[in-house]
C-alpha cells in the first residue's frame, strides 16, 4: 500500500553513515517504502508485524537471553529510533539493550515513540512460543524473518546444536555488509521509466468495526502437503491459489448483499500481494524491499467460477513480477524523491497531506491483502525443534477491516486472519472452502 503515495514524499539524505563500528552513533533516512507509516500510524492502525516460532517444548528463557545478548550487535540497523525533522522523518541510532518481554497482550501493538528507552522492534516469549515484532518503518517480514533464525540459532546452539555447518544465516561474528543498511529501492531506479495509473475504489467488507482494541487473530493451521497437492492439481501454487480463496469468498459475500447496497459498492475487488524484490534484484538489504501485485477481477462482467478466479491471478501475478514492470514501480515511487519542489515542504504539511491520500485513495483501491513470507527454512536440527511458524501482518486499517498472513514450516501451512470487525463471516467462509477442497484446518489463537 505505501507505494502508491511516495510522490509526496521527499527525503534529503546529503549525510548518513553507510559503514558502522560497533559504538559508533549514525543516522539515515527511512527507506522508499517506510516513508507513508509515521504519516498514518496510531494505536490501532500501528505498522507492526509479528513472526512467531512454535517450539515443541517450553521456552528456557535464560537461553533465549544469552541468545539476545549474543546479538547485540550484529543489527545496528534495527537499533534505532523515529526521529522527526523539519522536511523528513529519519531513523537515529540508539544504542539501547534489547528487551526480552512476556508475550501477554495484544499481538502487534504500537511502539510508543515517547518511550526514549524502547526500541522499534520486540522480542516476546511465553509457553513454548518465541515471538518477533517490528515496525514496518525499519524493515520488512524477509528481514525479520532472518533476525529471528539467528535468534533461534543462538537459542537452540545452548543446547549443543551446532548452527555453523552449512548455514548461510547472519551469525553474530559475521562481517557487517554495507549492502545491510541500503536502501535498495535507490539503487534499483532508473530514469526516464513511464509511471503506472491509479485505480478506481475496490468493494471493501461491509462489516462494523469492534470496539477498540479492535485487533483480534485467528490462526489456522493446514497440512502443507494438503494444499499443495490441491493447488498442483489446479496448476497454480500455493500463493496463487490462496489469493484466488480469497477473491472467491470476497465474491460469495458481494453477491449476497441486498440490491441497493450494490450501487453504493465498487464492483471490483483486488487483493494487494507483497512481493520479495530480492528474489527479482541481487540485495542484501535488511531494511523494507518489497512492492506489491494486485490481481483484480470485474463483477460487472458477471460470475466467476473458482477456476477462472485462479487463472486470472497466475497470469496477473506472472505479468507484473517482470523485472521491467517493477521498474515502472520503483521509478514513480523513486523519482518523487528527486523532485525539487516535494523536498521543500514542511514536514507537517507533507504528513497530512500523505494521511488524506492513505485514507481516501490508498487502501480505497484494494479489497484485501494476503502476505506469503513462503517456506521458513532451518537447519535439519532446529526443524526437528519447531512446531510451527506464525506471520501475522499489521493491523489493517478501517476500509480494508482484515488481511492475511501465510508462512509454511516443516509439514504446516499456517494462515494468520488479523481482523478488527465484529464479524467472522469472512474466515468462516474461507476455511469452509478449505474443507470442501479435502484440506483439513485447525484452529487456535495467540
Amino acid at each position: 500500500m505505501v507505494s502508491l503515495f511516495l510522490i509526496l514524499l521527499a527525503v534529503n539524505n546529503t549525510r548518513h553513515n553507510e559503514l558502522y563500528s560497533a559504538g559508533e552513533d549514525f543516522w539515515y533516512p527511512l527507506d522508499n517504502a517506510a516513508k507513508i507509516y509515521p504519516a498514518v500510524k496510531s494505536r490501532e492502525l500501528t505498522t507492526v508485524f509479528r513472526i512467531s516460532a512454535v517450539l515443541k517444548q517450553r521456552v528456557k528463557i535464560s537461553h533465549l537471553q544469552i541468545a539476545i545478548r549474543a546479538m547485540e550487535e550484529r543489527f545496528p540497523y534495527f537499533k534505532v529510533k523515529l526521529k522527526k525533522g523539519f522536511f523528513w522523518f529519519y531513523l537515529e541510532h540508539i544504542n539501547m539493550p534489547i528487551s526480552l518481554e512476556i508475550d501477554n497482550g495484544i499481538p502487534c501493538r504500537e511502539f510508543n515513540q515517547n518511550d526514549k528507552n524502547k526500541l522499534m522492534f520486540r522480542i516476546l516469549a511465553v509457553n513454548n512460543r518465541i515471538s518477533i515484532e517490528f515496525s514496518h518503518i525499519i524493515t520488512d517480514g524477509t528481514a525479520a524473518f532472518c533476525f529471528l533464525r539467528t535468534l533461534l540459532n543462538l537459542y537452540f546452539e545452548q543446547d549443543g546444536i551446532d548452527i555453523s555447518a552449512g548455514c548461510d544465516d547472519i551469525l553474530p561474528d559475521s562481517i557487517l555488509l554495507k549492502e545491510e543498511f541500503e536502501d535498495s529501492y535507490k539503487r534499483y531506479f532508473k530514469e526516464d521509466i513511464p509511471l503506472n495509473q491509479r485505480l478506481s475504489k475496490a468493494f471493501h467488507l461491509p462489516y462494523s468495526l469492534r470496539d477498540k482494541p479492535r485487533f483480534d487473530v485467528l490462526i489456522a493451521i493446514l497440512s502443507l502437503d494438503e494444499i499443495k497437492n490441491r493447488a498442483g492439481e489446479k496448476g497454480v501454487s500455493i500463493t496463487v491459489y490462496l489469493i484466488g480463496v480469497y477473491m472467491l469468498v470476497l465474491q460469495d459475500i458481494y453477491r449476497s448483499l441486498n440490491k441497493s447496497r450494490h450501487y453504493r459498492k465498487s464492483e471490483r475487488l483486488r487483493i494487494q500481494v507483497p512481493i520479495n524484490l530480492r528474489n527479482i534484484y541481487p540485495s542484501r538489504t535488511m531494511r523494507n524491499f518489497t512492492l506489491f501485485v494486485i490481481p483484480e477481477i470485474d463483477l460487472r462482467l458477471g460470475f466467476y467460477e473458482f477456476d477462472e478466479i485462479l487463472k486470472i491471478v497466475f497470469h496477473k501475478l506472472e505479468l507484473e513480477t517482470e523485472e521491467k514492470v517493477i521498474n515502472k514501480i520503483i521509478a514513480r515511487n523513486v523519482g518523487s524523491e528527486k523532485k525539487l519542489f516535494v523536498r521543500g515542504i514542511p514536514l507537517f504539511i507533507k504528513s497530512m497531506i500523505l494521511a488524506f491520500e492513505y485514507y481516501s485513495m490508498g487502501t480505497s483501491q484494494y479489497s484485501g491483502v494476503i502476505t506469503n513470507l513462503g517456506k521458513a527454512h532451518f537447519s535439519p536440527e532446529i526443524d526437528k525443534r519447531i512446531e510451527y511458524c506464525i506471520f501475522t501482518p499489521p493491523p489493517p486499517d478501517g476500509n480494508l477491516k482484515l488481511n492475511c498472513g501465510v508462512i509454511g514450516c516443516n509439514d504446516k501451512l499456517v494462515l494468520s486472519f488479523g481482523n478488527i470487525t465484529s464479524s467472522k463471516e469472512f474466515e468462516r467462509k474461507f476455511l469452509h472452502f478449505l474443507n470442501r477442497e479435502g484440506i483439513n484446518v485447525r484452529l487456535t489463537k495467540y
